[in-house]
């Protein structure tokens, strides 16, 4: 009996704790971070890579984009704009296919980009839809890496068969083609050649689904070289839905083949298309079957055609004339005459990788390019670009200190940019600035200066750029007499240094240091990296077709951070594995790479973070994945890297590229991984991954606003991601976990006064950018969701007099409620038409307020402070003018609300009882106070006493001067109408009273009506 009671004691214990104690490992993120949401602010100016296109097979207005790293997104209306449908999930996509038995419904999506340059992210498997997109499936392929073509037998939706191209970096199994029978719950693998190999595109007869084409590649990249083709690439054909399978070469090229697209003609299947890449030049090209791949013949060698097939392989054919052919490429190439000639596309971004034609007219064609979608109306001779796909490919970010702050960023293959983190009516396209070509990598501001520097790929051209005088000067470091050969990264460092702020860093396999801001140069270390000769070979790199564009540059310096405690402790990462760092200035330098355990060797550093509480901390990150290696890995060391200890836990999934440390909190750490952001709170014991409008997108590197606590994310598919004020992850901890409720510090509060024209044109289309809320934010943490009784929260002044009542937030974790520091709009008088000018609310004065939250029949209670912009013109004496003025017109309009409301009543009752000389008197009085003819749009009726008395009020409410001479002057007209009204009705209620007594509500109750 005893044993029984002492259990039941434990287990009573166990579920009060369960219940009320809270921890950091207890509380999953998606519950803790609530409220907290990111915004997404573009651009979408040069938007980004395009993987696959694809429309529906009935509907011309539904058209698919499968994007490199921005997920997959929906249009509804022909191309105009589109809509994510899967942001939930890996934003890598290879290959989307609609089921044609069930089109609206059954969506497959096959992640992992297939166009397999450097920078490609990866995949984790394949996903199906059975509702249009609301909800996914994962069906397996955890591995696949990249999976190439999808594609539903149109006669049996449960046939699908799915390419799996497979790993870039490394061997793997999981490739080639594979079957399933019941639409995707088991697969079997039908066609597979070796770890190295995998299926580049996969075509289906549409007149007999038996007949199958597979395109097999042999590839190989590392993060120093790409092979591309083999012995083992081959184009292949089952008759047999896939049970059994032959090469199709008769009249291809003898030797080695690397990548091989094919197509079939949907008008006449007989003709196939397939672009080889061959050992001999003249052997490259466009190649035509007319018998279903029983003999081919070599029709085109362009340039156009054969440039960098591993990037540029897609064909597409006319549905409805076998002779019109689209193949992909620096422009994009169109032949109308089988494939004899081929003229560009027109003019839009650069680099094509995907065309549909729409399924009702072949003039209107939609093009997947490295700078979004466009779209053609007359068969690709003129092209215009969608303008609301935002999925510009960040590598790197920096900011200033501007109010608002400005972003700085280089973009995949789309330049280098600035541009604002708010802007008025939304941050558009305007408002981003060019300032670099080519491929954009780090763009810095000088602290002190309105100077910018810029570069591109591998310090082909780095610049510096006199935003004032816009004067631009090429000032990379060269090589001399002393040091003849400097090897750059496709993505080169550089750093500007804190404590003197001409100084500039760059990295070659040598740091190079200038103290005037580029015009001269030092170097300050020996080689840092490894100099493995093996890996400097990339004039031999990219296989079949030489591709040595210095994407693949290696034993390079990739990541530099100089302490901003003391200017000569500096850190360096190397491409090759090494953790560099000198505590003189560079004069002496370590290699502590050998103190980091776990760590494979040679693991790519991507970045290190110096923190700004001790000289001798930093983190370090590493990204294994060119080495096949998928695996997250980030260290922290205290000791100037002596000794490093991992921050990483099993809660974090996907490798990672950058991580930034808290300006106050040094537990709290920011992780940017392949597969979104993970934030933790106790220095890396737990992670949480944020999904609140975040997607799991790649984020390349993360930048903390010191002034507004913005975190802000550059990510390589979705742009500038950023998650306003941060400042309540500080303070999480077990004690506030387990508190009932805690309201978080708010920071003073500018309040808005601006005002001005933004403009919405193009926002009907375009893409616009939220910006960040000037409201006061109160944010506070719930131990618990309120379900019962009730919750409120008010504004009062601190004397307890109600200014506002908010809606509170409810739900467990950190909920974030917006008060706009204005009272409730006067009660306005009720006329014919609407006062637009009563709507107005008026602001409340700077101050101290409190936020008054009743749950239940606790109450707790949180202050905070309302300012001024320091900037403002207005005296104190002017702001008392305006604020009083302000309140007396906003008093006057409900006194005049009431007073209407009264005549109304007293008419009612005169008219009911046929008192005609009272309605009389009063509907003369009435039509002086408000309008009472027309309706909301007239243009003639006079505007009576409401009228000039709200638009007066809405006028000196609405801005942020005091009010001028002439607004009193009009204000003391509208006094002395409104009095000498006041005093009418006032007669004309005695008299009436007298001889029909009315009950009437007070003014109190009348205001606090509906």
């Amino acid at each position: 009996m005893r044993k029984l009671l002492l259990a039941s004691l434990a287990i009573g214990f166990c579920a009060f704790n369960c219940t009320y104690a809270q921890n950091l490992e207890s509380i999953d993120g998606k519950t803790l971070f609530g409220d907290m949401s990111a915004r997404h602010i573009g651009p979408a100016l040069m938007s980004g890579r395009i993987n696959d296109m694809e429309n529906h097979p009935t509907n011309s207005r539904i058209i698919y984009a499968g994007t490199a790293g921005g997920g997959v997104w929906k249009s509804n209306d022909s191309g105009t704009t589109f809509n994510p449908i899967f942001d939930d999930y890996c934003q890598s996509i290879g290959a989307v296919a609609l089921d044609p038995n069930d089109p609206d419904n059954t969506i497959y999506v096959g992640t992992g980009e297939t166009w397999t340059r450097n920078s490609v992210s990866v995949g984790d498997g394949l996903y199906k839809s059975v509702d249009g997109g609301a909800n996914w499936t994962k069906l397996g392929f955890d591995n696949s890496e990249r999976i190439a073509n999808i594609i539903v037998n149109p006669n049996n939706s449960k046939e699908v068969y799915v390419a799996v191209l497979g790993a870039l970096w490394g061997d793997s199994d999981e490739r080639g083609v594979y079957k399933s029978n019941d639409a995707g719950t088991t697969w079997e693998k039908l066609l597979y050649v070796n770890e190295k190999t995998g299926c580049a595109d996969l075509a289906i007869d549409p007149s007999n689904p038996n007949i199958l084409y597979a395109s097999m590649w042999e590839f190989r990249r590392t993060g120093w070289s790409f092979e591309s083709g083999g012995a083992n690439s081959a184009l292949y054909k089952s008759i047999d839905a896939g049970k059994t399978w032959n090469k199709i070469h008769n009249g291809f090229p003898e030797g080695k083949l690397g990548r091989l697209a094919i197509a079939v003609a949907p008008s006449n299947p007989n003709v196939l298309y397939t672009v080889i890449e061959a050992e001999k030049q003249e052997r490259k090209g466009l190649y035509r079957s007319n018998d279903a791949g029983a003999s081919w013949e070599q029709l085109n060698n362009d340039f156009g055609i054969t440039v960098r097939p591993f990037y540029f392989s897609r064909i597409v054919v006319d549905p409805r004339n076998e002779d019109v052919v689209v193949k992909g490429g620096l422009s994009g190439s169109i032949s109308r005459d089988g494939g004899k000639t081929f003229k560009n596309l027109g003019n839009m971004h650069s680099d094509i990788h995907d065309m549909v034609f729409s399924i009702k007219d072949s003039d209107i064609m939609y093009v997947g390019t490295d700078g979004g979608v466009y779209r053609s109306w007359d068969g690709g001779t003129n092209m215009e670009i969608v303008e609301n796909l935002p999925l510009s490919q960040f590598y790197q970010i920096s900011l200033d200190d501007a109010e608002p702050y400005n972003i700085y960023g280089g973009l995949q293959d789309n330049g280098s940019w600035w541009g604002p983190s708010s802007s008025p009516g939304g941050v558009q396209a305007r408002d981003w600035n060019s300032v670099g070509a080519g491929d954009g990598f780090r763009v810095l501001k000088h602290p002190t200066k309105n100077i910018i520097y810029s570069e591109m790929q591998g310090a082909e051209n780095v610049w510096r750029i006199d935003v004032d005088r816009n004067l631009t000067k090429t000032i990379q470091p060269l090589p001399s007499s002393e040091v003849s050969d400097l090897r750059w990264n496709w993505n080169a460092p550089m750093a500007i240094s804190e404590h003197q702020p001409d100084r500039f860093y760059m990295g070659s396999q040598y740091l190079h240091k200038s103290e005037d801001m580029g015009n001269s140069w030092s170097i300050i270390s020996p080689d840092l990296t490894t100099n493995d000769e093996s890996k400097q070979n990339q004039e031999d790199s990219g296989g079949l077709s030489m591709d040595n564009s210095g994407a693949e540059n290696h034993t390079t310096i990739f990541t530099i951070a100089e302490s901003t405690l003391d200017e000569k402790v500096i850190w360096v990462g190397t491409d090759d594995g090494n953790v560099q760092v000198t505590q003189d200035g560079g004069k002496t330098w370590e290699n502590t790479v050998a103190n980091i355990p776990g760590l494979p060797a040679n693991t790519w550093c991507y970045h290190i973070e110096a923190s700004t509480f001790n000289a001798g901390t930093a983190y370090a990150v590493f990204d294994g994945h060119t080495m096949n290696d998928k695996n997250p890995y980030a260290y922290k060391t205290t000791d100037y890297g002596k000794t490093w200890a991992s921050v990483i836990s099993d809660d974090v999934v996907g490798f990672a590229r950058n991580i930034q440390e808290d300006y106050v909190n040094p537990d709290l750490l920011y992780l940017g991984t392949e597969f979104g952001l993970y934030i933790t709170m106790d220095g890396g014991k737990n992670w949480e991954k944020f999904t609140n409008n975040m997607p799991s997108v790649a984020v390349h590197f993360i930048d903390l606003q010191k002034r507004t606590n913005d975190l802000v994310m550059g990510t390589h598919g979705r742009g500038i991601i950023i998650i306003d004020d941060i400042s309540p992850l500080r303070d999480i901890n077990n004690d506030v976990l387990n508190k009932n409720v805690h309201f978080f510090n708010t920071a003073e509060t500018v309040i808005n006064e601006t005002g001005g024209f933004s403009g919405s044109f193009g926002g009907e289309t375009q893409f616009v950018g939220n910006n960040k809320t000037k409201d006061v934010q109160i944010k506070y943490y719930l131990k618990k969701r309120h379900t019962f009784g009730k919750m409120t929260m008010e504004i009062q002044d601190m004397e307890g007099n109600l200014i506002a009542e908010l809606g509170p937030g409810k739900s467990k974790g950190i909920n974030i409620v917006n008060w706009n520091y204005t009272r409730k709009q006067p009660k306005v008088a009720t006329g014919k038409t609407f006062s637009f000018g009563g709507f107005t609310s008026p602001q409340v004065p700077e101050g101290t307020y409190k936020a008054v939250l009743k749950k239940g029949k606790e109450t707790f209670e949180h202050t905070f402070n309302l300012v001024y912009d320091k900037k403002s013109p207005l005296t104190s004496q002017d702001r008392t003018l305006k604020n009083s003025t302000t309140m007396q017109l906003y008093d006057m309009t409900q006194e005049l609300a009431y007073l209407v409301y009264e005549v109304d009543e007293i008419l009612n009752n005169a008219e009911s009882n046929g008192d005609t000389k009272t309605v009389s008197k009063l509907n003369g009085l009435k039509e002086t106070l408000v309008i009472t003819t027309g309706d909301n749009y007239v243009g003639s009726a006079e505007p009576q006493l409401r009228e000039k008395m709200a638009d007066l009020y809405s006028k000196l409410a609405t801005s942020y001067d005091k009010p001028s001479n002439a607004e009193l002057e009009n204000l003391k007209v509208i006094a002395t109408r409104f009095t000498k009204a006041k005093d009418e009705f006032a007669k004309m209620k005695a008299k009436y009273f007298k001889k029909q007594p009315l009950e009437l509500k007070s003014f109190e109750t009348f205001l606090e009506s509906k």
